[in-house]
C-alpha cells in the first residue's frame, strides 16, 4: 500500500501533469508571479513567460519622440502661420474708446520694445502687455483724455510688461505732464486710436543681419497701424510672420529684396518697389496710408 501511495505521489508531480490544462492562459499570466515560488520550474510560470513575452511584442511602447534638434522649427513660409498672422482682426480696433489708466516712464531717448530707434517726439508710450499684442500696436497713433479734460495725442514705441493691464498706458513723463501733475503718478483716463495728418511717406528697413537667405523687415513712419506685411516671390505674395521686437521675418530668405506689400488695419494695400536689400537704413517710400 504504501508503495502504491508513492507511486500515486509521483505520477502528480510529473511534469507533464494535466492537473491545470483546464485553466486560461490568462490565468496563468495573473496567477504565475503571485502563485509560484521563485525559481519554480512549472509549466504555469513558463506559459505565462510566453504569453507575457507575446503582448510585449503587440502592444511595445511606441518609439520615443525626436529630440528637440531634430523637429523642424516652423518657417515663415508655414501658410497656417503665415494666415494666422494676417488674419487676426486685433485687439484696438478704430472707433472703439477705451478705458484704463495712465501711469509714466522715464523714455530717454524715445526707443522702445518697437525699435524704430531714437525720437526728437518724445510724446510717445508703451502699450500695456495684453494690447501690444506682439507689436501689432506699434506705430499706432493715440488720443488720451483725462478726467480733467485734458488731452494728448501719443504714438506707441514701446511695450509696458506685466503687471501693466489691458486699456493701461504708460506714458513718457512729457507726456504725462500734458495731462496732469506728474506727482499723482497714475490717473484714469479714456483713449482711442487716431489716424493723423502728416506730411511724410512711410519707410522700409532691413534687420541687422538680413541678406537672400534670411531677412526682417520693418515698417517705419505708417498713419495708421500695420497689419499684414508681405513680400513677392516666384510663387506669388507671401505674408510674413510679425515678431514681439516689430519686425516681418522671412526665414528662409524668400521675396527678400523684392516688391513689399503692406496692409493697414483699414485693410488698405500698399505696393513698394526697389526698396534695396541694406540692413539697418531707413529707405524712404512714396507711399502712405489714407487718413481715417
Amino acid at each position: 500500500m504504501a508503495v502504491g501511495v508513492l507511486a500515486c505521489l509521483a505520477l502528480t508531480l510529473l511534469p507533464g501533469s494535466r492537473s491545470g490544462a483546464g485553466l486560461p492562459t490568462d490565468a496563468y499570466v495573473a496567477a504565475g508571479p503571485a502563485d509560484a515560488p521563485s525559481g519554480s520550474g512549472s509549466s504555469a510560470a513558463v506559459v505565462g513567460a510566453a504569453t507575457a513575452s507575446t503582448r510585449a511584442t503587440v502592444t511595445s511602447p511606441p518609439p520615443p519622440p525626436p529630440s528637440a534638434a531634430s523637429i523642424p522649427s516652423p518657417s515663415a513660409s508655414s501658410p497656417a502661420r503665415a494666415e494666422s498672422a494676417a488674419s487676426s482682426p486685433g485687439r484696438i480696433k478704430p472707433s472703439v474708446s477705451y478705458q484704463g489708466v495712465a501711469t509714466s516712464y522715464a523714455a530717454g531717448d524715445g526707443n522702445g520694445a518697437c525699435l524704430y530707434g531714437p525720437s526728437g517726439d518724445l510724446m510717445i508710450a508703451a502699450m500695456n502687455h495684453t494690447d501690444y499684442e506682439s507689436a501689432r500696436a506699434c506705430g499706432a497713433y493715440v488720443r488720451v483724455r483725462a478726467a480733467n479734460g485734458n488731452s494728448i495725442t501719443v504714438r506707441i514705441v514701446n511695450e509696458c510688461p506685466l503687471p501693466c493691464a489691458p486699456g493701461q498706458l504708460d506714458l513718457s513723463q512729457q507726456a504725462f505732464a500734458e495731462l496732469a501733475n506728474p506727482s499723482l503718478g497714475r490717473i484714469p483716463v479714456t483713449w482711442t486710436l487716431l489716424s493723423p495728418a502728416t506730411p511724410d511717406t512711410l519707410s522700409i528697413r532691413y534687420k541687422t543681419g538680413s541678406s537672400r537667405s534670411w531677412c526682417g523687415v520693418q515698417v517705419i513712419g505708417h498713419r495708421n497701424p500695420v497689419a499684414v506685411l508681405e513680400l513677392r516671390t516666384a510663387n506669388g505674395w507671401r505674408k510674413l510672420p510679425r515678431t514681439d521686437y516689430n519686425y516681418f521675418l522671412s526665414a528662409d530668405g524668400s521675396g527678400c529684396g523684392g516688391a513689399i506689400r503692406v496692409t493697414d488695419l483699414y485693410g488698405e494695400r500698399l505696393t513698394v518697389e526697389g526698396i534695396a536689400l541694406k540692413p539697418d537704413v531707413a529707405q524712404p517710400t512714396r507711399v502712405q496710408f489714407a487718413r481715417r
